[in-house]
């Protein structure tokens, strides 16, 4: 894999400094991208850098992954029209150690010349104080070279602490770091990362004599314009207990037309004729091809097994069809899962068995009265674990619910309700 030419026909290369082509194409060589841990996990608008990374790696280079145990400490201005509010220590390094769990599901970090490695640049400051800071960092560039940045001239009318504004100082320190330790020649990123980076090669040409390279990829965002990788709940995780693998695939399916090709050429490892095979078929229906995209996506971030849980899930809603078996098939998470997309009820723990009467109108509410809850089994309206109850008269049995907790409940073909016994 030509790692320019990747980045060209999936729309990802932005824009890169002088003769980084021709480098690149020299033979192996080492880049690297860096993540503060402002959250205990990544978003998908993190993941595209991830993308990066991973394309970087296919085509033959070797991957640094840095994380801001320190710059996460500042706060990165770019692309932010006011001042972060700062983390405590306690909460960067937990978000630091559960990014980086998450991260190791993505590369290679196991075999061969290329693997990738983790590098947390808290390493590179712990021992050094204010003056050494000034003195070695500091004096490298000046004040004007650093106003001239997007992410300090978009800030200035709005303010900008000298804390924030430090922050470029620090990044283009760590790519001299990388640079003089590890051989590290390329820094990536968003294109909104471009300021800070080329920085950092102008920190290793003052200060080593050396060259870097800067490659940026262009800001993601949706059809509409809207920032790519928030819902209308907020952003989608990549943490199964942040965002639920039931989640994360909906969010796929959900997705714009307008969008697919943009999506499956930053996201998707098809080859560029599968994705063109694809995108280009007169005939492909547009909700297939985001399932195509959802599978991908949803058994790469989470799992193969997950994946089976947001299909069952997905049955239970919406599959008229759907067997008592399927249901008792589901796991606890899926069916804590079916609880968060319908209305769902918590209830105390009855004795042997309750009766349906009292299920539907008194513990649940579902219905208003004992009437009511007889006419819907007379209309064949009410199922139970996908059961239908043929009589007002019936209880359920403290060994039908599932998992020993819950019990689905219709009432006609809308109305689904998960009861949770505790």
């Amino acid at each position: 894999m030509n790692f320019v030419e990747e980045l060209r026909w999936r729309g990802m290369l932005n824009d890169m400094t002088p003769e980084a082509e021709e480098k690149l194409n020299e033979g192996m060589t080492t880049g690297y991208i860096g993540f503060d841990p402002t959250a205990p996990s990544m978003t998908i608008g993190n993941y595209v850098q991830i993308m990066l990374l991973s394309f970087w790696q296919r085509s033959g280079n070797k991957p640094i992954v840095l994380f801001g145990g320190a710059t996460g400490r500042i706060g990165d201005p770019s692309g932010k029209d006011q001042e972060r509010v700062l983390k405590s220590f306690e909460e960067l390094d937990y978000n630091l150690a559960k990014q980086i769990e998450q991260t190791k599901k993505f590369l290679n970090f196991e075999t061969g010349d290329n693997k990738a490695v983790i590098v947390n640049n808290l390493d590179f400051y712990s021992g050094m104080n204010v003056l050494d800071f000034l003195r070695d960092v500091g004096k490298t560039i000046t004040v004007n070279y650093m106003m001239s940045k997007d992410s300090v001239k978009n800030r200035l009318e709005k303010g900008l602490s000298f804390t924030e504004f430090s922050y470029q100082l620090l990044q283009a320190y760590d790519f001299q770091k990388l640079f003089t330790d590890q051989n590290c020649l390329f820094q990536m990123g968003g294109s909104d990362q471009w300021g800070n980076i080329t920085s950092g090669t102008e920190f290793i040409r003052k200060n080593t004599g050396g060259k870097a390279y800067a490659v940026t990829t262009p800001l993601l965002t949706k059809a509409d314009g809207s920032k790519f990788g928030k819902s209308m709940e907020g952003n989608i995780w990549l943490d199964p207990t942040m965002t639920s693998p039931y989640r994360f695939y909906q969010f796929w399916l959900n997705a714009d037309d307008a969008d697919l090709e943009k999506y499956f050429k930053y996201f998707s490892f098809k080859t560029k004729d599968e994705i063109e095979n694809l995108l280009n078929n007169p005939d492909a229906d547009p909700r297939n091809l985001k399932k195509i995209l959802a599978e991908e996506l949803t058994i790469r971030v989470h799992s193969q097994e997950d994946f089976d849980s947001v299909l069952l899930v997905s049955e239970m809603l919406f599959n008229k069809k759907a067997s008592p078996e399927s249901l008792k098939k589901m796991s606890i998470e899926a069916l804590k899962t079916i609880g968060e997309e319908i209305e769902s009820y918590q209830a105390s723990i009855f004795g042997d068995e309750i009766a349906v009467l009292d299920l539907l109108a008194e513990t649940t509410n579902i219905v208003s009265s004992k009437g009511e809850a007889k006419r819907a089994i007379k209309n064949n309206a009410v199922a139970i674990n996908k059961i239908k109850i043929k009589e007002d008269g019936v209880s359920i049995k403290k060994d039908e619910l599932l998992h020993g907790k819950f019990l689905l409940i219709e009432n006609g073909k809308k109305n689904k309700y998960l009861v949770h016994f505790s």
